[in-house]
């Protein structure tokens, strides 16, 4: 497996994000447009794209949360592909990548119908915290933190 750090103006992120909302739109349904509001990937300059065998198959990014935290943003596997440590590998690049930055903590939000995201970031060491910002008082989302 190889990794790019990138932007989201590359294609193969732009397109795998695409086939994460289609699934997303799948998992959430009626939530899907109330999400869909928080997930813009206009300027995201810290993207990781992750490859096996020369095919983009995940990807995952992170933008300025406050001044020592960073939030995880549009993580997401190809179906085909999971299970093989793909998501963690770009959770690493993304943490390391965060640190390097001076940033000393990551925050994330996720869904309950993500039992699949939610086994990785506990996995990964994240703690589960209140709901945050615009997730706060809904009860799809869980939201997790991580010092890095």
């Amino acid at each position: 497996m190889t990794t790019k750090k990138t932007d989201s103006s590359d294609i193969d992120f732009q397109n795998l994000i695409k086939l994460l909302d289609a699934d997303l739109a799948v998992r959430d349904g009626e939530d899907h447009k109330f999400y869909h509001q928080f997930n813009s990937i206009d300027m995201l300059k810290n993207c990781v794209v992750a490859y096996l065998e020369g095919k983009a198959v995940g990807c995952g990014a992170f933008k300025p949360f406050s001044e020592d935290t960073v939030e995880i943003k549009r993580m997401y596997t190809d179906a085909e592909k999971r299970g093989k440590g793909v998501a963690s590998e770009i959770l690493n690049v993304l943490e390391t990548w965060a640190k390097e930055e001076g940033y000393t903590k990551c925050v994330l939000e996720t869904g309950i119908m993500q039992p699949e995201a939610i086994a990785l970031y506990e996995k990964q060491g994240y703690s589960r915290i209140p709901n945050y910002g615009q997730y706060i008082g809904v009860d799809n989302s869980v939201c997790y933190e991580k010092i890095v």
